[in-house]
């Protein structure tokens, strides 16, 4: 991907980002025969590149000091026959999530791209699943719990979130947490990002990927895994109150 003194913007980098990823997940999946293949131990120290055009290769690291772009983790051949294969695919998913994301931001670095762009592609790349979980299967898990049954505390990801609760609604709330209202105003064209509330317990992001649950007494969004609520368990749940509010209730009677 070269800059060529073209603007370049962070959905240009991020296709670059896909396609690279594209090609590792093949490697690692229905290439795996292949790419296992040319891993072989007698060999010197080899990477796995994932390439613009949704390919890959094994080869050994860049001569050029420094290099042009980063270099992915060297020596996955070495490991390989003192693994079992599953865990040896899966370390090298993990570094090639690694590599991918040191790419891209040294790609945001080299176009200048300032805070919000920066936020913009890490939101876009989040959004995918990263290799390991495609590899491991992770992925499929959490596209199975993020799809359960009608429920009107939770959130359901894979559907355009509404961009505000209704007011007084008694009903199902709606699946996006309510704006966060530290977010600046006067950056109306990153609304959609500055939309994203904060978790009751940790403080952290909404994330589209993530299951969430709504407290029906202070109105607070909470990630599943921080109040140990999981969308099997929510579906019993007719009422939900958070910790805070359980606690407040207790000690109110007595």
């Amino acid at each position: 991907m070269d800059g060529g003194g073209t603007h370049r913007t962070p959905e240009d980098v991020f296709r670059d980002f896909r396609a690279r990823r594209a090609g590792m997940i093949k490697a690692l999946t229905t290439d795996v025969e292949k790419f296992y293949q040319q891993c072989d131990p007698e060999k010197e120290n080899l990477c796995l590149y994932g390439l613009p055009n949704e390919t890959w290769e094994v080869n050994l690291p860049a001569e050029e000091v420094p290099p042009e772009l980063p270099e992915p983790a060297l020596g996955i051949n070495f490991a390989r026959d003192g693994m079992d294969e599953k865990d040896w695919l899966s370390l090298v998913a993990v570094h090639s999530d690694a590599w991918l994301l040191a790419v891209s931001f040294y790609f945001g670095a080299r176009f200048g791209f300032d805070k919000e762009s920066r936020k913009r592609l890490f939101s876009m790349i989040n959004n995918l699943p990263t290799i390991y979980e495609v590899v491991t299967g992770t992925a499929k898990k959490q596209v199975k719990e993020k799809h359960p049954k009608s429920s009107s505390k939770i959130n359901k990801s894979g559907t355009k979130p509404s961009r505000q609760p209704e007011p007084n609604s008694r009903g199902p709330k709606m699946p996006l947490p309510p704006k966060d209202e530290d977010d600046s105003g006067g950056e109306e064209e990153e609304g959609e990002e500055h939309e994203k509330a904060l978790c009751g317990a940790c403080n952290d992001n909404y994330g589209q990927d993530e299951f969430w649950i709504c407290c029906d007494a202070c109105e607070t969004w909470f990630h599943g895994k921080c109040v140990k609520i999981t969308p099997a368990k929510a579906e019993h749940i007719k009422h939900y109150k958070c910790p805070n509010c359980s606690s407040s209730s207790k000690r109110a009677r007595a």
